[in-house]
């Protein structure tokens, strides 16, 4: 169903796959005539001129070529919002949620989209936006892309499969996918519900980030990303192609599946990737590396060193640092962080931030451990300690996650959040009355 290729290693990788023996065209790439009446149909992700190293596109050999289908209409998504993000003024508040309750009706994955923030620009892109996601039934006879962006999918519960144009992804809760800008899918419960996040880069898509003084090995290895082996449809009926774009919805009628993709090869292909392999960098001996050393992905920006988006998780790990208070430090900074938890306990937050929540920490807002975390941390005897039942993740950019007002007053955000801070007592009480405070 799946195979393993070192795609996110350089974006001047190329790799391909055929369905049928024959059919993928081995030489000139759209030949006067392509194995078994193919159509040679070239899918670009990245300007024709931008550096080969960075240069995204895929050839695509199809039973029909991706012009067959109908006029397109605007269709109605009551939750779900794009750039420019200025309905409503954000507050510099910490805020946090519960779950995102399911749905009463039956939603399938596009349906159920509820748009919690974003930022920048489909236009100029740049930015992104962030979704969540609880769908109760498969896409059936409907299929999606999104021509606005890139589409990074982390489930946190239900499994889920991905029948995209070239070829299927299953992922289970502690996987991710990523669906590139443009390709088209189609997404099946294969549990009864399924609930996660979604991270839409309108930027530059996600890399990995560069290693530097790490050297060879760490993070996310590129061997472990995997592609999908070509697999097509070939079926007739009364089907929808649904489409974002310019940040709104469209449908047009389509007489054919158009996951008919026989063969193809290229850079420019849909992946998924296990968490649970990520390979975590920390300190063996007092305080903390800077969180960078979670991060995944990578969106860069225009700005060397500061990126459009990343995307950071907190796993499973040792904790050895002496002498050094252990949960995320009490901290103000200028990126924007958005966290979500898929499952387990997160260290700094053990009480009200659950399984499928999530919280905003905007720019220069100061987060940190609740009281109860800090007492304990304070209060511990330090020994080696192994963080077995967690798994957080961040979508962490440069810019303002700007609210929607759905998402801001919405049933299952936490009104009381701040709360969590306010055991932490005034060091007034703890020093000698002879210093001044």
């Amino acid at each position: 169903m799946t195979q393993s290729i070192a795609y996110l290693s350089g974006f001047g990788n190329h790799f391909e796959s055929e369905a049928l023996a024959g059919a993928l065209v081995k030489s000139r790439n759209s030949p006067q005539k392509v194995p078994y009446g193919l159509y040679a149909e070239q899918l670009s992700g990245s300007a024709f001129t931008i550096p080969r190293h960075i240069n995204l596109h895929s050839w695509l050999y199809r039973i029909r070529p991706s012009v067959m289908h109908g006029e397109f209409t605007r269709t109605d998504h009551p939750t779900l919002a794009s750039t420019p993000f200025d309905a409503h003024s954000t507050p510099p508040t910490q805020m946090r949620w519960d779950p995102m309750p399911y749905p009463d009706s039956r939603l399938h994955f596009i349906e159920s989209l509820f748009t919690i923030a974003g930022n920048g620009s489909v236009e100029m892109q740049s930015g992104a936006a962030i979704h969540l996601y609880c769908a109760t039934r498969s896409m059936i006879d409907e299929y999606f892309y999104n021509a606005d962006g890139e589409l990074l999918i982390v489930p946190q519960e239900g499994k889920l499969r991905f029948k995209t144009e070239l070829g299927i992804i299953d992922v289970n809760p502690g996987e991710i996918i990523s669906i590139p800008r443009g390709i088209k899918f189609q997404v099946l419960l294969l549990e009864d519900k399924a609930r996660g996040y979604v991270c839409e880069n309108f930027g530059m898509p996600f890399r990995l980030p560069e290693l530097g003084v790490i050297g060879a090995n760490g993070l996310a290895n590129p061997r472990d990303f995997l592609a999908p082996t070509a697999a097509f449809e070939e079926q007739q009926g009364h089907y929808k192609l649904l489409a974002k774009f310019q940040g709104q919805l469209w449908a047009a009628d389509i007489d054919t599946s158009p996951l008919d993709v026989v063969a193809w090869h290229g850079n420019y292909v849909p992946y998924k990737y296990d968490l649970n392999l990520f390979n975590t960098i920390n300190t063996v001996s007092f305080d903390h590396p800077d969180p960078s050393i979670f991060t995944v992905l990578t969106s860069p920006s225009n700005t060397a060193g500061v990126a459009n988006v990343d995307f950071v998780i907190f796993p499973p790990r040792w904790m050895v640092a002496k002498e050094t208070f252990r949960p995320p430090y009490y901290h103000r900074n200028i990126m924007s962080e958005y966290m979500g938890l898929i499952y387990g306990t997160y260290d700094a937050k053990e009480t009200g931030f659950i399984a499928g929540g999530s919280s905003l920490h905007n720019c220069m807002a100061a987060h940190g451990p609740d009281a109860n975390a800090y007492h304990k941390a304070v209060a511990t005897s330090l020994q080696p300690e192994y963080y077995a039942d967690t798994l957080a993740f961040m979508f962490e950019s440069r810019q303002i996650w700007r609210l929607t007002p759905q998402a801001l007053h919405a049933t299952f955000r936490q009104k009381n959040y701040l709360d969590c801070w306010k055991g932490l007592k005034s060091a007034h009480t703890r020093i000698d009355d002879k210093i001044a405070i």
